[in-house]
């Protein structure tokens, strides 16, 4: 039988151990065994772990595929240069595949092109940009913001091209001069030669290119893809996922396919200014610093009208240094308000009123340029803003300097000029006399006789001060 105090001690003893003390010692051949099987299950956890983790990192590797995405509808204006830029900045800190920006514009403005094109040239991360939906236009400037992408891409039934300059637009002394004939050339000459070089960068037909711009040419997405202008059509964001996938751009290999799409949403300043920089917009800010600032000098202490309109001056003259304005159209408008004010104090039975209102419609109508249909100041505003600017003149501002000139009917001054008769002889000390049912202390530095005539000439706390009528 087994010893009791044996078998305790045997548990505390390693399996090898216990064998030999129950068989007598282990052959070499059952030692290796045990050993192999030991190292077999070392081995085998060794290779699950490994698995694990591989499975894990390879998770981890997909889940961080990520494409950024913006949408540009609408012209392109300095709120879309900062959003452009930003949203590349964060692409980058997102680690993002690329940059995918959906585009539809109808042109914009050339120095916010200028600065989104440098940032495309200089962008860290894959900019692609693709223009759609079906229908969507990259005209103007759009044009030059496509072939500046590293990957440009549209949608069946897209347009791009017509990328004639308008206007330079943005002057930094808020004005835009009708640019004589030199000027239209060297205006074109530059647009010709920085589309010739950003399409040679990114190795597009440059002929076509220069056409855009010198001939205001227009193609299809298909013959766009055709001629070389652009690199992939895609029907949806996930066919275009899919196309760029694998595509080595700028010395990287694009991984999209089924990448998370993360969009990257304008600011909520990007998204107020976008919607500001409108030459509507800016009509309506000048109009309120008219109406504002007048109103506070025709009515000194209101403050309110002051300070509304102080900010939208403030507003309109910045506007004023970005978009295309018109100095003629500027300086028109200026001289409708001088006339509109002369009127009120000249007795011209309304003529200055006349001139003040065909000059304020011709300097409306001039400010921009109506050739231009982005920056065209529509009749639905032209026409309403004449007419109550030329009311709140007439009606306003012309009643109230009258009521301002007209004499006192009310007080004690209503009491100069008036006739009184003497109730007591009157001098330079002493007197009565009896006016507007009261009796009122009186003198005079010409003596007047009882009963006699004298004329009010000014009042002096309770004793008014007289003269001889006709003095």
């Amino acid at each position: 039988m087994l010893n009791p105090r044996a078998f305790v001690r045997h548990r505390r003893t390693p399996p090898s151990t216990l064998a030999e003390s129950y068989y007598g010692g282990a052959s070499s051949a059952s030692l290796t065994l045990c050993r192999a099987l030991q190292l077999y299950e070392i081995w085998r956890r060794i290779a699950w772990l490994t698995i694990v983790l591989w499975l894990a990192s390879a998770a981890g590797a997909f889940a961080a595929e990520k494409v950024s995405f913006i949408n540009i509808d609408g012209a392109i204006g300095p709120a879309t240069a900062s959003y452009i830029s930003r949203s590349i900045e964060q692409a980058r800190a997102q680690s993002a595949q690329c940059l995918v920006i959906q585009l539809n514009t109808p042109g914009g403005l050339l120095d916010s092109t200028q600065k989104i094109v440098q940032s495309f040239l200089g962008s860290p991360v894959p900019v692609v940009v693709y223009v759609a939906p079906t229908g969507a236009t990259a005209t103007s400037a759009g044009c030059f913001i496509t072939i500046a992408a590293s990957v440009a891409a549209m949608a069946p039934a897209t347009t791009i091209g017509a990328a004639h300059p308008v206007s330079i637009g943005g002057f930094p002394s808020g004005g835009e001069e009708k640019p004589d004939e030199t000027m239209k050339q060297k205006l074109e000459n530059f647009s010709i030669s920085y589309i010739e070089t950003i399409a040679g960068k990114r190795q597009r037909n440059i002929e076509w290119a220069k056409s855009a711009v010198k001939d205001s040419a227009s193609i299809t997405a298909d013959k766009a893809l055709q001629l070389k202008v652009i690199d992939v059509i895609a029907s949806d964001m996930s066919d275009l996922l899919q196309k760029l996938n694998g595509r080595v751009v700028d010395g990287k290999t694009l991984k999209t396919a089924g990448a998370e799409v993360s969009e990257i949403k304008m600011s909520p300043s990007e998204h107020v200014f976008q919607k500001l920089w409108r030459p509507e917009v800016m009509f309506i800010l000048m109009l309120i610093a008219i109406y504002g600032i007048i109103g506070e000098l025709t009515t000194p202490g209101a403050i309110l009208p002051g300070v509304v309109g102080a900010i939208a001056l403030i507003l309109a003259l910045y506007l004023a240094a970005i978009l295309p304005v018109n100095v003629t159209g500027l300086v028109l408008i200026a001289l409708a308000l001088m006339l509109f004010i002369f009127d009120v104090y000249a007795p011209t039975h309304g003529v200055l009123t006349v001139g003040g209102i065909v000059a304020f419609l011709v300097g409306s109508l001039m400010l921009f340029n109506r050739a231009d249909p982005l920056f065209r100041l529509s009749l639905n505003y032209i026409i309403p803003a004449t007419l109550i600017t030329a009311a709140f003149f007439i009606f306003i501002i012309g009643k109230g300097l009258r009521a301002q000139r007209l004499p006192v009917k009310v007080g004690a001054e209503t009491l100069i000029g008036k006739t009184v008769t003497a109730l007591t002889p009157i001098n330079s000390r002493t007197g009565r006399v009896f006016v507007e049912g009261e009796y009122w202390n009186a003198v005079s530095d010409t003596p007047i006789e009882k009963d006699g005539q004298a004329e009010i000439a000014a009042v002096q706390g309770l004793t008014v001060k007289l003269q001889p009528k006709g003095k």
